[in-house]
């Protein structure tokens, strides 16, 4: 196999498994304010936000929420890959308001020429994230919040608390299809790897953060050389065994001390939902909320969700 035939395979791939663009993003990071409704799907989620650039979820970003007793911190969202925070999370924010929590968004890593969020250097947005949590605790007065970062997400937030000094800030850190140790691709990581000047393809072709995502990147090493974990924060990934991104899937999994690794076909075997429709499976939406509180009701029971559900969707999405 050619150089260049290699590189057109890691285009497809890719092509399949990124997420649609977002109409309307700006350079940097922002705070949407215009509350869209809540979702039940991507797809749903992916057509609102076309025609309602920059909507901030149903429950989400009211800064005058104040955290209550039995719920004291606020809980921040940080989305995944070339999406924004409306398609990610139309249906976990609405879920965790209905639960009494304060709930806030960002929408980070943005390029106005790429026209699309959470495509930046990972550091970068890191710090965007940063400044975020520090208005957030500012406008509610609380100390301490808790993260859940979705896909690419987990990444950012795991790097503002572990590099960063967000650990200080941060009780809980929650990682939903988390890339932890990256993702090779369906082995054509390797194979770009192989191919001089690959990598600078993958990142022209694509982004720094996809780039950055790739098992073995050196942004990955950095985050995770020494310990992936640091004390004072309660760690949990959520994670698929079907994941269409992260493969291994183990490499979702924290290796080091403070974390549970919970993977959903060990709580429901028949339910193979992957990396693209976690945030939208009920039965998933419950593992965060009770993640967060143990005490937490369930809405959701163990069905059968067949392998790529919602994935000719995603695709139909992303190249329309």
């Amino acid at each position: 196999m050619s150089g260049m035939t290699k590189l057109a395979g890691l285009a497809a791939v890719a092509c399949l498994v990124a997420l649609p663009g977002v109409a309307g993003a700006q350079s940097g990071a922002s705070v949407p304010t215009q509350v869209g409704p809540a979702q039940a799907s991507r797809h749903a989620a992916t057509a609102y936000a076309e025609t309602h650039p920059d909507s901030a979820p149903a429950g989400s970003n009211d800064f005058d929420c104040r955290p209550t007793a039995e719920h004291p911190r606020p809980v921040l969202l940080a989305h995944g890959t070339d999406t924004q925070a409306y398609t990610d999370w139309a249906a976990v924010a609405p879920a965790l308001a209905a639960d009494g929590y304060c709930v806030f968004v960002l929408n980070y890593g943005g390029d106005p020429e790429k026209d699309t969020y959470g495509v930046g250097d990972i550091v970068t947005s890191a710090g965007e994230f940063s400044a975020f949590v520090d208005q957030v605790r500012s406008r509610t007065g609380a100390d301490r919040v808790d993260v859940i970062g979705y896909s690419q997400g987990a990444t950012v937030t795991r790097y503002y608390i572990n590099k960063l000094g967000g650990a200080q800030f941060v009780d809980h850190w929650i990682g939903l299809a988390s890339p932890t140790y990256g993702g090779v691709m369906y082995g054509l990581v390797p194979l770009v790897r192989a191919v001089p000047g690959g990598e600078e393809f993958v990142e022209d072709t694509f982004s720094v953060a996809v780039r950055e995502q790739m098992e073995g990147s050196d942004l990955l090493r950095s985050l995770n050389n020494g310990a992936d974990t640091v004390p004072g924060v309660q760690y949990t990934t959520i994670g698929s065994r079907v994941d269409e991104v992260i493969q291994p899937s183990g490499n979702i999994a924290l290796r080091d001390p403070g974390a549970e690794n919970i993977v959903l076909q060990d709580l429901c075997p028949q339910n193979l939902t992957g990396h693209f429709r976690m945030p939208y499976d009920p039965y998933v939406i419950d593992i965060i909320r009770t993640s967060l509180d143990p005490d937490a009701e369930r809405h959701a029971s163990c069905t059968t969700v067949p392998l790529g559900a919602d994935i000719p969707q995603v695709v139909i999405d992303a190249n329309s």
